[in-house]
């Protein structure tokens, strides 16, 4: 602390002055400005002294009004409510309710239902000691309201600049969980202390703590200490025993978080023993007893079967988190909250139907679970979302596999050609020696043990071969490649592991989520929407609640993510791989991985309206039997997309200004590496091959002008008859490369770290 603040501290005030006055001394203003600073101070004084007079009136007789009127409209409001116990219980129980895209209802959870209130002869008294003891130790002696808690409160919200702490009693809770919302602010306040005198002027004390206890929120859906009895101990409230009923006063603060059965237990235990030992400061319970509380070993009931509807659980259950987290799940609850979601109930419903039928086609490969996710690039919002093949299989239904950490295989190859496309390290048209390469003691091999030789950018990364794209990532870096990932939203990749070249086959673990969402960028021009499942909120009085949502931002270049939706959705490049298998009836991006010892098999691809990510394996991570993602995931892919792709309009990849295009002839060397394309069966559908501006080939030459053809003499009677004219003769072109197999299933698969991964 500085000597001035020193000074200030003990309260020294004059020492204070005399140092300022030495430190800066008065300036005295010319005397022409200082007789006008008298005559404008002389001038105005008195017209502020009446303003201020009137102000001060004006504020007084409004916060006069204010006050009387307040309580006036607030006993009229809530009048109907006050006329016995059951309503003041009920009035707040409203549950929550998920609609679709269209506005229909498909989940719904907290359902609105009558509490199971109970006698208050029917709660143990040490449990209602520990509710006093805890939450309000003078509650059979002040009027309803603590002028001390209320006092301290304030202290301590003007000193953190908020409204931290309320200084409630029970009555007020009470007041504020059955009659008013959550929300903290003086007008809210005022309300409580009025409506709690005129409970306490209604009621008994024995009357208000029965209400309270009957209505509190206990955590995990349970509003009642009935209810909550039955979820934590599956038995009555009154065969609660004291250390049972002391944890479950103690869970009251914070019961989302401090559940036993789905929070934290630990620390639960401990804000028990804090209650606990409350009762012994109050002379409530003996030392004796808390001892032995503390010491009895408490056995919790299994969770009560979910109450979820069969429509897209696990996306319901993602809504339900981001509300608990964001508004708090008593909030939420009490005030009735209808969320209009992202979700295509139609799409959904195909989509679980799909991946169930094909995950349950493929148990004979030892394929066990499967996952799908559709998102809108232009927006970010996920229309369709299953994160299992079945929520209801007790040992991986309830795992939402899109939010899983997997590794993706050779879909992640995208995320660095495209880096190394918008650094112009390479272009569509470059070539790359696919040999045996051995990169130190690394060694890579192509899925089918095979190598290519000169081949383009375009034809390696539609045929996902190894070779080039270890190359590839070592011309962009590994630190690149991740800040890349990092751009379209893959944030599961941490900056501080040594990927090493591998990270180009997906050595990384990456959400289904994030890939799926990383694609949706490449889809929308460069353009990165981070996932939405939430369009509106309102509450029961269909008073709309603000959410929060982030902007759109560029990612990546508009060019570069042209070239890759260009590579991904060229069916003849990758013809020589897949075949047909990937084809859907749009033009369709798309692009397959598969990870060591098949794993995982993905299946991930795009139009400008709609992005798709599916995932089959087993959650355990055990092999399955030679399941890749062309074969595991690519049947469910184009299902989903032909499905959903006849409710939305026929678009094609926009080719942005910054690309150009070129005919074959103008197939000269790249400007970057300086590596001309040799001829292969793989080459662009259009007939054209697309660059970024300064990475084109020279403009083709302009033709020569054609010779006009000379008459030829006629043949006279006498000559022999013309001979049939010989073919003409046909430029010579290289054999085409064998074609194998439109599936790479037969071939053998080795380890991604010192092999290839499979395509």
């Amino acid at each position: 602390m500085g000597e001035v603040e020193t000074e200030i501290h003990a309260g020294r005030l004059d020492k204070i002055q005399e140092q300022d006055s030495s430190l800066y001394p008065p300036v005295n203003p010319p005397p022409e400005i200082a007789d006008k600073s008298r005559f404008r101070h002389f001038k105005f004084s008195r017209l502020k002294k009446l303003i201020n007079r009137r102000n001060v009136k004006l504020l007084t007789i409004t916060a006069a009004l204010v006050l009387i009127i307040i309580p006036v409209f607030t006993y009229i409001f809530f009048a109907r409510d006050l006329a016995d116990k059951a309503s003041i219980m009920n009035r707040n129980n409203a549950g929550v309710k998920l609609l679709d895209d269209k506005g229909e209802l498909f989940f719904s959870f907290y359902s609105p239902k009558n509490i199971d209130a109970i006698p208050l002869s029917q709660i143990p008294k040490d449990l209602q000691k520990a509710a006093i003891a805890a939450e309000d130790k003078d509650f059979y002696k002040n009027p309803g309201f603590s002028i001390r808690g209320i006092a301290r409160a304030f202290f301590v919200n003007v000193k953190s600049a908020s409204i931290d702490q309320g200084g409630s009693t029970i009555t007020q809770q009470l007041v504020k969980n059955a009659l008013l919302s959550s929300s903290r602010n003086v007008l809210r306040k005022y309300q409580e202390i009025i409506l709690a005198l005129e409970i306490e002027r209604r009621y008994s004390k024995e009357d208000i703590l029965e209400m309270y206890l009957n209505s509190v929120y206990f955590g995990d859906g349970a509003f009642g200490i009935e209810n909550a009895a039955q979820v934590y101990f599956d038995k009555s409230a009154k065969d609660l025993n004291l250390a049972q009923g002391a944890l479950l006063v103690a869970i009251l603060p914070a019961p989302s978080a401090l559940s036993p059965v789905t929070g934290d237990l630990e620390a639960a235990k401990k804000r028990q023993e804090i209650v606990l030992s409350k009762m012994v400061d109050q002379n409530l319970i003996t030392d004796a007893q808390r001892n032995a509380a503390i010491k009895t070993q408490l056995t919790f009931a299994p969770p009560k079967k979910d109450d979820v509807n069969t429509i897209a659980p696990h996306f319901a259950l993602m809504v339900k988190d981001y509300l608990i987290n964001t508004y708090g799940e008593e909030k939420i609850t009490r005030n009735g909250y209808v969320v209009k979601t992202t979700l295509n109930k139609k799409w959904q419903e195909a989509a679980q139907s799909t991946v169930r039928s094909r995950v349950d086609a493929l148990a004979k490969n030892k394929a066990t679970n499967g996952a799908a996710v559709a998102i809108d690039p232009k927006t970010g919002d996920i229309k369709m979302l299953v994160g299992s093949k079945d929520w209801s299989n007790k040992d991986f239904g309830k795992l939402n596999m899109v939010l899983a950490k997997r590794q993706p295989g050779s879909s992640f190859k995208p995320i660095i050609y495209e880096r190394a496309l918008e650094q112009k390290l390479i272009t569509t048209a470059s070539t790359i020696d696919d040999a045996q390469t051995s990169f130190g003691s690394y060694k890579p091999k192509n899925y089918d043990g095979k190598f290519r030789g000169q081949v383009t950018v375009r034809r390696a990364l539609a045929n996902s071969l190894n070779i080039p794209a270890i190359k590839v990532m070592e011309k962009v870096g590994v630190r690149e490649g991740l800040d890349n990932a990092k751009k379209l939203g893959i944030t599961s990749l941490n900056d501080k592991t040594d990927y090493g070249l591998p990270l180009v086959l997906g050595a990384g673990e990456v959400p289904l989520l994030e890939m799926t969402d990383a694609y949706a960028t490449f889809a929308n021009d460069g353009k990165y929407n981070k996932p939405n499942f939430i369009l509106e909120i309102k509450d029961k009085k269909n008073k709309e609640i603000k959410v929060e949502r982030e902007k759109e931002k560029s990612a990546v270049g508009e060019g570069p993510s042209f070239l890759i939706s260009s590579i991904l959705s060229d069916t003849s490049a990758r013809a020589e791989v897949f075949g047909a298998s990937l084809n859907t009836s749009r033009n369709t991006a798309v692009k397959t991985g598969t990870t060591e010892d098949y794993r995982d098999a993905l299946t991930l691809g795009y139009t400008p309206s709609i992005a798709i990510g599916v995932w089959v394996g087993n959650n355990d991570n055990k092999p399955m039997d030679r399941v890749a993602g062309s074969l595991g995931a690519a049947p469910i892919f184009v299902t989903l997309m032909n499905t959903f792709s006849a409710d939305l309009p026929k678009d094609e990849f926009r080719i942005p200004s910054s690309v150009v295009e070129r005919k074959p002839c103008e197939a000269g060397p790249s400007p970057t590496l300086g590596a001309s394309p040799s001829p292969t069966p793989a080459s662009s559908l259009s007939g054209k091959e697309y660059y970024l501006k300064g990475t084109e080939p020279p403009a083709c030459p302009s033709p020569s002008p054609t010779p006009t053809p000379q008459d030829s003499p006629q043949p006279t009677p006498t000559s022999q008859p013309t001979q049939e004219p010989s073919p003409t003769p046909v430029p010579a072109s290289p054999s085409p490369s064998p074609t194998p197999s439109p599936s790479p299933l037969l071939s053998p698969l080795v380890s991604p770290i010192l092999s290839p991964l499979p395509t």
